[in-house]
């Protein structure tokens, strides 16, 4: 069996832009490497003045007009920032970021090499790095995308039927349309969920989840009397 970035998402209207660089026949996270060569494909950022004083801009950062800015944040390009996408106070957007339409940069969140579609949601205290969020999913506060092993080797995809190599060093989660990862969960290095499946809370979870399928853990919670 073959993975295909098609087996997850397809590229939204909102990121035409980019159409050529993100081949649907491709391995998903073969589209980490196109980030960085798409946003060089675009024209010089023109920016126009009028920020709110605690916006931090430097590089090449191209937002849209209707772009929500906080009173605070830090934008660092290459990034493009699609319409109507809400940046909360506190985000961190540092480098070789796309962002579709409608979407959430959330409060003291971070953002590093990922392409997150439409309706993307990163609400509150989450990293996302080396990662990719197909439209519609979601992270709950404080769930992360973690991008790097501890022994720092290659990540590989463990699926049931093989084991993927991808040769990246960094590389974070792969979310279907519609996934989901409750709060305080992580997503291991390599990780991989279908459209519309489910991380719940507080879960650790490593390698592929098929599509509508949830991911959980359940450990027994002691109950013992308090003693002053």
């Amino acid at each position: 069996m073959h993975m295909t970035a098609s087996d997850y998402f397809a590229l939204p209207v909102s990121l035409a832009a980019f159409v050529d660089f993100f081949d649907p026949a491709s391995e998903p996270w073969a589209w980490l490497k196109a980030i960085p060569v798409a946003l060089a494909s675009l024209p010089k950022a023109g920016l126009s003045g009028g920020l709110p004083a605690g916006v931090r801009i430097e590089g090449e950062v191209h937002l849209a007009e209707d772009v929500r800015l906080p009173a605070y944040c830090t934008l660092i390009g290459p990034c493009w920032i699609g319409s109507g996408t809400e940046i909360r106070p506190g985000a961190y957007v540092r480098g070789n970021v796309i962002v579709g339409a409608g979407a959430v940069l959330g409060n003291a969140c971070e953002f590093k090499n990922c392409l997150l579609m439409d309706g993307v949601q990163v609400p509150h205290f989450s990293y996302v790095g080396d990662s990719i969020l197909g439209n519609g999913a979601h992270l709950g506060a404080g769930a992360i995308c973690s991008n790097l092993r501890l022994d720092q080797k290659p990540v590989a995809v463990r699926a049931a039927e093989r084991v993927y190599e991808t040769g990246l060093r960094k590389f974070g989660a792969i979310l279907g349309d519609g996934a989901e990862v409750g709060c305080n969960a992580v997503l291991n290095p390599g990780s991989v969920l279908g459209r519309r499946a489910l991380v719940a809370p507080g879960t650790v979870f490593s390698g592929v989840l098929p599509a509508a399928t949830i991911a959980r853990q359940r450990g027994a919670v002691s109950h013992l009397p308090r003693r002053d």
